[in-house]
């Protein structure tokens, strides 16, 4: 933990949530475990001032210590709302981090140095996408050997492989801790934005806001670096309520691709004719953050204009539309990162449900 957090932090606590217990053969043994639950560590400022806290969820690779501080040591999201009066949580996705995961777990992958490099940290040594050229907001050199390129890579842990199985166990356990803290807002990043949604659906009253930075996407397939056929719900890979239904399997979902709106950007794969409302997200409100430079810039704005169609209330915060320059995937940790929050900061405050306590 930074030295500065230490300004604003009360008292720090730590719960699990969710989980089952199982018994599991462990070589010539069989032994009794509890799996499948969540890790949050309860951040609690010294003058806590807004009625709901903020519960952070990293992405691929990454666990709550991601939003504590940055790898040069500058103060983190964590730190930032903490000194705004919000209580904190910062957790662990099932079977990553502290929430360990067991003997029979499923699968596990890892990102490498290289594909670090590629595409979040040193971008602009590339061009796999149109707008890499333009990351300038990774501290230091980004690449292997660097001290801010090797703090980022020591904390990167295994990750589930099975994303349909890392969607459904999340979406329990998470459901599981808003169960028991009580109604809070949502930061997601990247992978974790398929949870959100899945969670708000799940837990509609006790979801007050989502902030989706560089969320999961776009509908219905990957793009680079990605590759395939995804989220046959649209927006997850797992049910997720629409009215009217959308069927077994998301089957009765109707599609139409639109053009790109541009040759800097992807074309979109949209509902079509009459579109189905993802009815228990209507009530709450969305704030998409995309850097400028990221491999998300080609196609955040399609996953915007599909929850829009879906009757969701979603402001799109496109940095570099916006005069925040440079920023890549890890935005949230890079040099301009507290320029960033601020925005976030902003959109908080313009909602009905940001009460003082």
């Amino acid at each position: 933990m930074s030295t500065t957090i230490l300004g604003v932090l009360q008292r720090r606590e730590a719960l699990f949530a969710g989980g089952e217990h199982t018994t599991i053969k462990d070589g010539d043994a069989t032994k009794d475990f509890m799996i499948n639950q969540v890790y949050a560590e309860r951040l609690i400022p010294k003058t806590p001032s807004k009625l709901y806290p903020i519960v952070f969820i990293a992405g691929l690779g990454q666990t709550g210590n991601t939003f504590l501080n940055t790898p040069d040591g500058r103060p983190g999201w964590a730190e930032f709302f903490l000194s705004h009066g919000y209580v904190v949580y910062l957790t662990d996705q099932c079977c990553r981090g502290r929430s360990l995961s067991f003997p029979s777990a499923d699968a596990m992958q890892t990102l490498g140095t290289e594909q670090i490099e590629n595409y979040f940290t040193a971008t602009s040594n590339h061009s796999l996408w149109p707008q890499s050229k333009l990351h300038n907001q990774w501290p230091g050199t980004g690449v292997f050997g660097d001290p801010s390129f090797n703090a980022f890579f020591a904390a990167t842990v295994p990750s589930l492989v099975d994303r349909y199985v890392s969607e459904e166990l999340n979406t329990k356990a998470y459901s599981a801790l808003l169960d028991r803290i009580g109604p809070a807002y949502l930061i997601t990043h990247s992978q974790a934005g398929a949870y959100g949604w899945r969670i708000a659906d799940a837990r509609p009253e006790l979801v007050k806001g989502i902030v989706a930075i560089e969320p999961s996407g776009p509908p219905f397939r990957s793009r680079f670096p990605f590759v395939g056929p995804w989220r046959r719900w649209g927006i997850t890979d797992g049910p997720i309520t629409y009215a009217p239904s959308a069927g077994p399997d998301g089957k009765e979902i109707k599609t139409i691709t639109i053009p790109a709106k541009d040759d800097l950007h992807t074309d979109c794969i949209m509902q079509r004719d009459s579109p189905k409302v993802l009815i228990n997200l209507c009530s709450v409100p969305v704030l998409v953050v995309t850097g400028e430079a990221s491999y998300h810039q080609p196609h955040d704005y399609c996953t915007v204009e599909y929850l829009r169609q879906a009757s969701v209330q979603v402001e799109f915060a496109d940095l570099g539309q916006e005069g925040i320059h440079g920023n890549g995937h890890m935005l949230f940790m890079e040099k301009n990162n507290l320029v960033i929050a601020e925005r976030v900061l902003r959109w908080f405050k313009k909602h009905k449900h940001n009460l003082e306590l």
